[in-house]
């Protein structure tokens, strides 16, 4: 634990940060050092947030990973004295930033008159995501991470939350316009919705028109983390003309899976936590000829 401080109050003072996050591994669960009183020690000598994120391995699987991650970042958020919720205003949960789609759709809420308070956690701030707690929605992009956390919030703030996908122009525009709905008491906003929408849906047209050409009868097979992205993944596949002979997802619920079920086709085969051997197999039985992975 001394060194542990020592370790904190050195990197702290090089480097300045907003906050700091202790990340527990196997090897601090099986010692048993208390790292959440190192953690109290360091704050308040440094004055910055100096948070513990409880995630030894072998608690659990990933979605307690997931879990410890968002108590985390709810320890963040409480820190924010007395929010008084902002007009038109959103948090963007579970959306990471992994080729700068965060920054498309901001600029998209923008577009629409909404003020996005904080995107947690692709490209996010300290400060952003302090004030999160002045947001009057959560809109919940990867649910499978980040559920928990929009429901500490609505429990404890009273902000609701919905789960969206920005994967394809049909559940695109969905999350949209549901946003749009929610500020119902603002029309501009249905408004610049519409005109948003029918512009970018124009551009892209034309594109998607040339890539049906070429892949319209191809067979597509996908297993990510979530069932909900695996969702819009399939409708996405379906505008440009491919066939899912193969969906699944890693922490999918039983009505997940009669989803899928629905949307799929006869002989689809559905999968859940499947190992890679068991992947590769269906892939080769079914003749894929595009896999799509990823969590």
């Amino acid at each position: 634990q001394k060194k542990l401080k020592m370790a904190l109050t050195e990197l702290i003072d090089q480097y300045s940060p907003k906050a700091a996050f202790i990340y527990c591994t196997c090897i601090v669960g099986i010692i048993g050092d208390d790292v959440d009183a190192v953690c109290r020690e360091v704050e308040a000598a440094t004055g910055i947030p100096v948070i513990p994120v409880h995630s030894e391995g072998f608690k659990g699987t990933k979605k307690d990973g997931y879990k410890a991650a968002c108590d985390a970042l709810f320890n963040l958020v409480r820190r924010y004295p007395n929010p008084e919720p902002k007009p038109l205003s959103i948090n963007i949960l579970g959306e990471f930033n992994i080729g700068g789609e965060t920054w498309i759709i901001k600029r998209y809420y923008e577009a629409m008159g909404i003020n996005v308070v904080s995107v947690i956690t692709g490209d996010g701030r300290v400060e952003e995501v302090t004030r999160a707690a002045t947001a009057t929605l959560n809109v919940v992009q990867c649910s499978g991470s980040v559920t928990h956390l929009a429901k500490m919030m609505e429990e404890e703030y009273g902000i609701p939350y919905i789960r969206v996908s920005y994967f394809g122009i049909e559940d695109t525009s969905d999350a949209l316009y549901r946003v749009a709905e929610f500020f119902k008491d603002a029309p501009e906003v249905m408004e610049k919705t519409r005109e948003l929408i029918l512009n970018e849906v124009k551009a892209v047209i034309p594109g998607l028109e040339t890539v049906k050409k070429d892949l319209a009868g191809k067979r597509a097979a996908l297993y990510v983390g979530g069932a909900f992205k695996a969702f819009s993944l399939i409708k996405a596949l379906k505008t440009i003309g491919m066939d899912v002979v193969l969906a699944g997802s890693q922490t999918g619920t039983s009505e997940d899976y009669a989803i899928l079920r629905d949307m799929c086709a006869d002989g689809t085969v559905i999968l859940d936590d499947a190992n890679p051997l068991e992947l590769a197999k269906y892939v080769m039985e079914k003749n894929a000829d595009l896999f799509i992975g990823g969590v």
